[in-house]
C-alpha cells in the first residue's frame, strides 16, 4: 500500500487531480490481484488517497511470463503480496494513468503546480537500505524518512532487513511525484516481475522527460530500471541527456560501484569495448597509448571547459547563464573568484530547485550568495534582469526552441540584453553519424540540430541584425570528415580580435 496527503485547501482537490473521486472505493482488476483506491480521510484541511494492491500469490505465479528474471515469483511463497515493489509501480501506471500526465481539465492550475505532498510506504524493498531512499529521492525535493525494518523486532541483534519504512514530504507537482514513484520503486528493489523489453526505454524516458536527466543518480537508476542491460542503458542514456550533456559521459562504461551489488558485471560491457573488439578511434595528434592511460573526457566536461575559456579570454567579471538547467555551469563560474556576479535563468522552476540544491543554496556563504542570482524567465520574452552582465551563455539550448520563435530569442538577448559577448554552443548534426546507437536528434526535446554550414548562416543572420561579430571554434574531438560533436560561436561587440580567435 502506498498513501497519498496533501494540506493544499481545498484539500479535496486532490480528488479531481487523481481522477479519483473521494467518496467511493475503485477497484481496478489486475493479472496478479486487485488494485483499490480509497480515501481514508477527505476534509478541507487535509485529504488522503490511497492504492492498495492485493495480491494473488498464486494468479502471480500463475500469470508470470516463462522468462521473468526474479525466479522467486515462481513460488506461492514470497514478499510480494506485503512490500511494495514493481507490482505496485505498474498498478500505479494504471490506476493513475491520467495524473501521471499532469492533466487535470478541472484544476488545471493545480496540476500545473507543486503541492504540499506527503506520501508513505510502509514496507518498501530497498537493496542498499535507507542510504539509497536518500539518495534517489532527495535531489528530487522530497525530505525523506527511510527507517529500516528489522528482521524480528524482538531479536534485535538479528539486526535490520532489505526493507524500509519510507516518508516523503515536499512541495512537488503530483504528476511527478507519481512518476517519481514508477521509476523508483522498481529501482530501490532493484527487481521487476516481468520481463525487461525494449519498450522499458520508452516508459523510462515517458516517466523520467521532467527530472531523471538532471538526477545525480541517473546513471545508476538508468541501469537498475532496465535491469543492467547495457544495450537498452546506452540508448536509455543517450535520449535522456538533457541539452545535449550527457552523450558521451553515460555511454561510456559504468565505472562506479552499486553500493549493493559492487562493479557492474563483465556481460554488461558492449562487444566493441570487449578484448578483442574494434578499438576507438585515436584522435589526430593523439599517441596510441594516450586513450588507454587515461580515460576519455566527457563532452559535457570539453563543452564546460571551452565555454569557461572563453570566458577568461574576454575579460568578462559577469556572466549570466541563460538557460542554466541543474546548474553545472553556474557552480563552475561560482568557483571563478574574478566573476563579481553570476546569475542562472531557466525557464523550468524544477531545474531551478535542482541547481538550488546542487549549489547547496540554502548553506552557501554570504559572501558567495551576494555573487549569485538564480531566477524564472522565458528566453523569448524580453526581460530586464538579463541585462547588465558583461557575458550571456547559450550551452546547448538553441536547439530547444521552436525555429518560428527563434527570432524572439534573437530580440531578447541580442537586441534587449545586449551583452558584450554572447557564448552559443549547439549540436553539430553532421557528427551524429559517429554515434551508432542514435536514431534521430540528440534529444527527444530538440527541435532542429544546425549543421556547421547553418550555424555559421544562423550566426551571420544575427551578426547583421544586431551589430555584432562571431568567432566559431570547435568542441570536442575535430572529425576531419564531420566536424566536432559540439560547435561554439563567440559573439562580440567590441573589435574582433576581441572575439576569442577561431574562424571568422
Amino acid at each position: 500500500m502506498l498513501t497519498i496527503s496533501t494540506t493544499v485547501r481545498p484539500a479535496t482537490d486532490l480528488g479531481f487531480l487523481l481522477h479519483k473521486h473521494p467518496d467511493r472505493v475503485q477497484e481496478f482488476g489486475q493479472s496478479y490481484g486487485t488494485a483499490r483506491v480509497f480515501y481514508p480521510e477527505a476534509g478541507e484541511e487535509r485529504c488522503t488517497a490511497a492504492l492498495m494492491l492485493d495480491v494473488d500469490p498464486v494468479r502471480l505465479v500463475r500469470s508470470r511470463g516463462r522468462s521473468t528474471p526474479d525466479y522467486a515469483l515462481g513460488q506461492y511463497v514470497n514478499d510480494r503480496p506485503y512490500a511494495a515493489s514493481s507490482l505496485l509501480a505498474v498498478a500505479l501506471a494504471d490506476v493513475f494513468r491520467t495524473a501521471r500526465t499532469g492533466r487535470c481539465d478541472s484544476r488545471p492550475e493545480l496540476a500545473a503546480g507543486p503541492i504540499p505532498l506527503e506520501i508513505t510506504l510502509p514496507v518498501l524493498p530497498c537493496r542498499g537500505g535507507p542510504e539509497m531512499a536518500h539518495r534517489f529521492f532527495g535531489p528530487l525535493g522530497w525530505t525523506v524518512e527511510a527507517q529500516a525494518v528489522p528482521l524480528d523486532e524482538g531479536f534485535p541483534e538479528w539486526g535490520d532487513s532489505r526493507y524500509v519504512r519510507l516518508s516523503l514530504r515536499g512541495e512537488v507537482r503530483l504528476a511527478d511525484a507519481l512518476n517519481h514513484l514508477y521509476v523508483l520503486l522498481p529501482v530501490l528493489d532493484d527487481a521487476k516481475h516481468y520481463w525487461i523489453a525494449p519498450d522499458e526505454v520508452d516508459k523510462l524516458i515517458r516517466a523520467g522527460e521532467s527530472w531523471l536527466a538532471a538526477h545525480p543518480e541517473r546513471s545508476l537508476i538508468t541501469r537498475r530500471y532496465l535491469g543492467r542491460r547495457w544495450a537498452l542503458a546506452r540508448t536509455a542514456f543517450a535520449r535522456l541527456a538533457e541539452l545535449g550533456d550527457d552523450v558521451e559521459e553515460d555511454l561510456e562504461p559504468p565505472v562506479e560501484e552499486d553500493p549493493a551489488t559492487g562493479p557492474e558485471p563483465a556481460a554488461e560491457v558492449p562487444p566493441s569495448m570487449e578484448p578483442g573488439g574494434e578499438p576507438p578511434a585515436v584522435p589526430a595528434g593523439e599517441a596510441p597509448g594516450e586513450r588507454d592511460a587515461a580515460p576519455r573526457r566527457p563532452l559535457n566536461v570539453l563543452r564546460r571547459e571551452a565555454v569557461l575559456g572563453a570566458l577568461a579570454e574576454s575579460g568578462a567579471r559577469s556572466v549570466i547563464d541563460l538557460g542554466c538547467g541543474s546548474g553545472q555551469l553556474v557552480g563552475a563560474l561560482l568557483g571563478r573568484p574574478e566573476l563579481t556576479a553570476v546569475a542562472g535563468v531557466d525557464v523550468s522552476a524544477q531545474a531551478l530547485a535542482i541547481a538550488a540544491r546542487r549549489l547547496k543554496l540554502d548553506r552557501m556563504p554570504d559572501r558567495q550568495r551576494e555573487r549569485l542570482r538564480l531566477f524564472q524567465g522565458a528566453l523569448t520574452y524580453t526581460d530586464d534582469r538579463f541585462a547588465g552582465y558583461d557575458a550571456a551563455v547559450l550551452m546547448e539550448v538553441v536547439e530547444h526552441v521552436d525555429p518560428p520563435r527563434l527570432n524572439a530569442l534573437e530580440r531578447v538577448v541580442f537586441g534587449a540584453a545586449r551583452p558584450g559577448q554572447v557564448i552559443v554552443t549547439t549540436p553539430n548534426a553532421e557528427y551524429n553519424v559517429r554515434y551508432d546507437f542514435l536514431e534521430g536528434m540528440r534529444h527527444p526535446d530538440h527541435r532542429f540540430e544546425w549543421t556547421r554550414a547553418e550555424f555559421q548562416a544562423w550566426a551571420a543572420g544575427v551578426c547583421r541584425e544586431y551589430g555584432y561579430h562571431v568567432a566559431f571554434r570547435p568542441v570536442g574531438d575535430d572529425d576531419p570528415e564531420v566536424g566536432p560533436p559540439t560547435q561554439m560561436a563567440l559573439f562580440g561587440r567590441g573589435s574582433a580580435a576581441n572575439a576569442g580567435g577561431g574562424d571568422d
